[in-house]
């Protein structure tokens, strides 16, 4: 996978697809995210380069609740990819 600004949106747009809403915010996180779940809202530090944003949305992934279904074509596949590289680790 490439740390690219295109691969960036297309991550965020499998997480938008599923209800969930992407905020950029500056703070002390821990991990680099927070999951508000009764809200579907997730939380990134807005410092981290694309490659950290890029991680750190793939790791998020398997935690949050994505609608398979409700995912055009092109995100089922990116999907389905980066699913079955986290199910390697």
């Amino acid at each position: 996978m490439k740390y690219t600004q295109h691969t960036l949106d297309k991550i965020e747009k499998i997480i938008a697809e599923s209800g969930y809403v992407i905020r950029y915010e500056r703070g002390n996180f821990q991990s680099g995210y927070c999951i508000l779940q009764a809200k579907k809202v997730v939380v990134l530090n807005k410092f981290f380069q694309t490659e950290g944003k890029i991680n750190t949305l793939v790791d998020l992934l398997p935690q949050l609740e994505i609608n398979f279904d409700a995912l055009t074509h092109e995100s089922q596949k990116l999907y389905d990819e980066i699913m079955s590289v986290a199910n390697v680790k």
